[in-house]
Formats: C-alpha cells, structure tokens, sequence
C-alpha cells in the first residue's frame, strides 16, 4: 500500500514556512496555515506539538493511535468526512481490518515523512519556540468503485509544523475566557478536519476576548470546547452519596469531584483528557482505574474524585475552578464562563445581540487545577518521542 505525501513546515514567527511533498519542495506562490488545510481537504486528523525546548514529541503514539482510530471509524461510519465525495461509500467488511494493521501503518507513513522533514524544520526554529504538528489522513477518490480498484492510492497524508509558543502557566492574562455558543458535534469520537469548517460558522458569537467557545446540547450541559476538552471542580453536597462513597477513599476532597463530559455524550476523547481520568465506566457514571494501564491516571493515582457527567451551568455557584485540555494548550486555567442568559439568542446574528452571564473564578488557578497541571507536565516529560529519533544527520 502507498500513500503520497505532503509537509510544510510554517514558522509564523520567523516568517518562514517550507511545504514538502512526496519529500520534495514544491514551487508554489505561498504555502498554506494549518486552518487552511484543514478546510480545503476532508479527513481525519490529529495535532500534536514537541515539548522541552523541541527535544520531545507529546504523547506520540497515542496521538497516532487516535490517528488510526479516527480514520477507521469514519471510513465505517461516515466515509463523506474522509472523501470529498459524497457518493464514495464503504462498506464495512472492507475497513473492519485488524486495527493493528492500521496502527502500525499510519504511524510508519508519517514517520517516514518526519524523518525527511523535521531537521530542516529544527533549523529553523528559534529557542523558547515548540513545532506545532499536525497530521491529515485524507481520501483521494470520488466513488466506492474506484476506491475498490485503487485503494493503494486511495489516501493522501499531509503532516504540518508551524511554531508554537506555549503560554506560561499561570498567569491570570494567560487564563482561558469561554463562552457557550452551540451545539455539539456529530461523529465526537473522531477527529475530522471538516469540523474546522462547520465551527466557523460560531465565530459571529464569540464574544470580546473570549479565547474558546463551548458546546451544549440541551442548553444547560456544557459537552467541550470546540478546540478543547472542558473540566470544573465542582463543590457537592456533604449528605450526597457521593460524598458518602468518597469518604472511605481521601478525607481531603470529600467535598468536590472534577467533572467532565463523558464520551458517550458526544465529546471527542482528548489525549490529555485521558492522562487526567484515563478511566471507564463504573456504574452511575463514576469512575475507576484503566487496569490496562494502571497508575497512569492523575486523578485516580492521586484520590481526586471524578465524575463524568456533563457540568450543568445550572450548578454553576457550586464551581469552584475550572481548566481545558489540549494536546497545544496541555492544561489552562479558567478564568471566565460566559453564557446566554436564554438560548434561545443564540439563533440571532452576533454576540452583541446576546445578553450574557458569566460564572468567574477568583483566584484561578485553584490548588486542585495547579495540582493536576503539575502532574500533566511530568507525563508529558514522561510520554515524550525524542525528536532526534526522526534526525537521521
């Protein structure tokens, strides 16, 4: 099986931007930023960036792992996300492969293209500075027939790096300002590139300063972030059961839980989201420990109580810190939720017709928030793919 290949490498600081394709340089009039390429091309994707001062790639082989995943289950289940064309559908048995195949495939296709980009890429990149990484998987055919007759052509993978300047911890103009502005998206559990397009569409609400925008269904559950995955701390009951159920574990936090929105709601399974609970299903929507992975997860290694259900914005006066996940951002602080005081505005023109309410958190980052942000530091150091690894000089 063969893929063609492109890179470009965008160093937006330095001005200075190099598009490799099949690991040759193309004349072309300008390259593209990474938005850019997501709109013009369906697929799946995922996006990574390097770590300690360019030596580390984050969480490699989970973010190429969630490459593969995605990939297989748009093919099964909505293929018009990963073609062009509408008209190309496939059928199940013909994906339903040994998803190792797949695993082992797409990660040996971009590291094949890593190798061949990254030292030049290195080169360039200033210090303080980190590579923004992105990966596209996109098909390149119009129908089932000729995606049956050409399948060894059938896919084009693209790998972008631009610079990333990661915003210190911290420090309150660096906290996250939010807002909900709409509903949440179809086909969560995979990450697609058609979806860059769609959620432009909720740009005419983003409110001043606002640096993300949230996703609710029922107009009270806030789901994630259109670029994030959202997590609050939330203050419970000391009569709820939950309470009771804590106790025995940790003294400590009998009073809180960090809440987030469970995948089955529709939210995408961010690879820090989970390194935070890592965790399944354990009756009432509770959590307990990955046995296939034991001791990975933060909060369940650490006795935080976690929940995965959907913060209610009703409930907001019982949250007491709030943070997003990203594989870019890792872990930011909240500083600011804002929300329509009715739902119903959000059918209207731009945020300036909407009347808003914000939930602030004073003092961010709270002590659980700074905890965790500490802990998903270590594992990113941990977790990380020497980049040198893909340095054949």
């Amino acid at each position: 099986m063969s893929f063609s290949f492109l890179f470009q490498a965008t160093m937006t600081s330095s001005n200075c931007r190099f598009l490799l394709k099949n690991g040759l340089i193309p004349n072309l009039v300008e390259n593209p930023l990474v938005t850019t390429l997501l709109e013009a091309h369906q697929g799946a994707y995922t996006t990574t960036r390097t770590h300690s001062d360019g030596s580390l790639l984050l969480f490699w082989e989970r973010h190429m792992s969630r490459l593969s995943n995605s990939l297989r289950i748009l093919l099964n289940s909505n293929p018009e996300l990963l073609f062009n064309s509408e008209a190309c559908r496939v059928p199940f048995s013909f994906v339903s492969t040994k998803p190792t195949m797949w695993d082992s495939l797409v990660q040996s296709l971009v590291d094949d293209s890593m190798r061949k980009a990254l030292p030049l890429v290195l080169d360039k990149r200033r210090s303080g500075e980190e590579l923004a990484i992105t990966c596209l998987v996109s098909g390149n055919v119009d129908s089932l027939e000729e995606l049956e007759e050409k399948f060894s052509t059938a896919f084009d993978v693209y790998v972008h790096v631009g610079s990333y300047v990661p915003p210190l911890f911290g420090i309150h103009q660096n906290g996250a300002r939010l807002a909900v502005v709409g509903r949440g998206r179809r086909v969560a559990n995979a990450k697609y590139s058609d979806w860059v397009r769609q959620r432009k569409q909720l740009e005419k609400l983003r409110p001043p300063y606002v640096n993300e925008l949230l996703l609710s269904n029922n107009d009270d559950q806030i789901l994630e972030g259109c670029l994030t995955n959202l997590f609050v701390v939330c203050h419970k009951d000391v009569n709820g059961d939950y309470h009771k159920s804590s106790q025995r574990d940790n003294e400590s936090t009998v009073s809180i839980e960090l809440q987030t929105a469970p995948i089955r709601d529709g939210v995408l399974p961010g690879v820090v989201r989970q390194n935070v609970i890592n965790a399944g299903q354990l009756g009432r929507g509770y959590c307990c420990v990955d046995l296939v992975m034991p001791n990975v997860c933060i909060c369940s290694r650490n006795k935080i109580p976690v929940r995965e259900i959907a913060p209610s914005w009703s409930e907001r006066e019982m949250w007491s810190e709030a943070f997003i996940t990203s594989s870019l951002r890792l872990l930011q602080h909240v500083e600011v939720i804002q929300a329509p005081s009715s739902w119903e505005l959000l059918d209207t023109q731009t945020w300036t017709d909407v009347t808003w309410e914000d939930k602030r958190f004073e003092n961010a980052p709270g002590r659980i928030t700074a905890f965790i942000q500490k802990e998903v530091m270590e594992m990113a150091s941990m977790e990380g793919y020497p980049v040198s690894l893909f340095d054949d000089r």
